[in-house]
């Protein structure tokens, strides 16, 4: 059974891209995905259409991550799910679209209810194929 556990924020833009984050994820999706992710990180925020926080451990007290994500060279309209786990137990599936274009930003987020341990999110194209997954750990 999955529980859904937070509100999600989805939003999209394209814009001219600016200084990466040192722990980002760089990414080529498999073949005949229709557009290549480029940066996937993890924080605590986004702000001014970046995220913020980034980091690849959170303290305990951290109430809420946001997966953000960047795709470019998107050949069509099209839906990018993320799946959030807890250690092994999958907690929320989010479903983002990725437009026509040849940038788009989006992100979602995840209240953390304060559950120590490892975290994952699988980042899988419409036809429910992995095309990347980013680690985080809440201590």
């Amino acid at each position: 059974m999955v529980v859904v556990l937070t509100a999600i924020t989805v939003w999209g833009m394209i814009c001219p891209a600016s200084g990466q984050e040192k722990t980002e994820q760089k990414a080529t999706p498999k073949e005949g995905a229709g557009f290549t992710i480029v940066r996937v990180v993890v924080g605590t925020g986004v702000e001014n259409n970046e995220p913020v926080g980034v980091a690849e451990t959170f303290p305990v007290s951290t109430e809420k991550v946001y997966c953000f994500l960047q795709a470019n060279d998107i050949a069509k309209d099209t839906e990018l799910s993320l799946v959030w786990f807890h250690n092994q137990d999958e907690k929320l599936k989010t479903i983002l679209p990725l437009k026509l274009g040849k940038r788009w930003r989006t992100y979602a987020n995840k209240n953390l209810r304060g559950l120590k341990g490892d975290w994952k999110i699988e980042i899988k194209d419409a036809g429910g194929n992995l095309l990347k997954e980013v680690k985080f750990k809440v201590e």
